[in-house]
């Protein structure tokens, strides 16, 4: 096992690893979206810039339970507008332009250009030929398998589950519970691992499965690592998981 692992190893009963993705095995590279604060003043509406706040704050909830909009692409996308559409006329934005705004805020959200980390194709290459299931669970827009194609991981990856597909965003249940499904193991025959605290390692362990906290040097996330828990492990890079199996 390498330095960077925080603790033993897992249990060699692991048969499947299921992977957080923004954050964990992509990331956002330049040219970065549009930021909300430029969609309103290109829409004549700097005044309520300020009042709106941080683009990343305005999203889904974690946890958030929207089952019904995700009962196919066409709501689901319109239930991604209207949220914002509310979201705009409960801050003051007149509804005339809470519509129009409401659909550039959507189209600047998904203007994402992504790129693997380096330690990603050899750690899933190595997991694979162990004979590991690798899947993703992501709270990620409806088309996540586009986004795995276009960073070139289509043939690492055996199943790929996201939130707005499944109706609820992590750490609730219900997409833990999907993501088991789709690799087809238990949830003590499970790895899953990311870099986010609450989504990626308490839920998964409230659903039985094994943890690995991804704490990267350049992460995005300020602050402490949490103390790990009984059944999570910490790595600085995916080059060490391969090392805990």
């Amino acid at each position: 096992m390498t330095a960077a692992a925080a603790r033993p190893g897992v249990p060699s009963d692991v048969k499947a690893v299921i992977f957080d993705f923004y954050g964990t095995l992509v990331r956002m590279v330049p040219p970065l979206p549009p930021s909300h604060a430029s969609v309103f003043r290109r829409l004549g509406l700097a005044e309520y810039a300020e009042a709106w706040g941080d683009q990343w704050a305005t999203g889904p909830r974690d946890g958030e339970d929207h089952l019904a909009a995700s009962a196919d692409e066409d709501t689901y996308r319109a239930w991604e507008v209207g949220r914002l559409r509310r979201l705009a006329v409960e801050r003051g934005i007149p509804g005339p332009a809470a519509g129009p705004l409401a659909t550039e805020l959507d189209r600047a959200n998904k203007r994402l250009r992504i790129a693997l980390f380096d330690d990603v194709t050899a750690a899933l290459t190595r997991l694979r030929g162990h004979g590991l299931r690798v899947a993703l669970c992501s709270n990620w827009f409806w088309d996540l398998d586009r986004a795995v194609a276009d960073v070139g991981l289509t043939g690492l990856i055996d199943a790929t589950v996201t939130s707005a597909r499944v109706g609820a965003r992590k750490p609730h249940p219900r997409i833990y519970r999907a993501a088991l499904d789709a690799v087809g193991t238990a949830p003590g025959e499970t790895l899953f691992v990311g870099d986010m605290w609450e989504a990626d390692v308490v839920g998964p362990l409230a659903q039985g499965m094994r943890a690995v906290h991804l704490w990267r040097p350049d992460r995005a996330v300020e602050g402490q690592a949490p103390p790990l828990p009984g059944r999570a492990h910490r790595i600085t890079s995916l080059h060490s998981l391969p090392a805990l199996l």
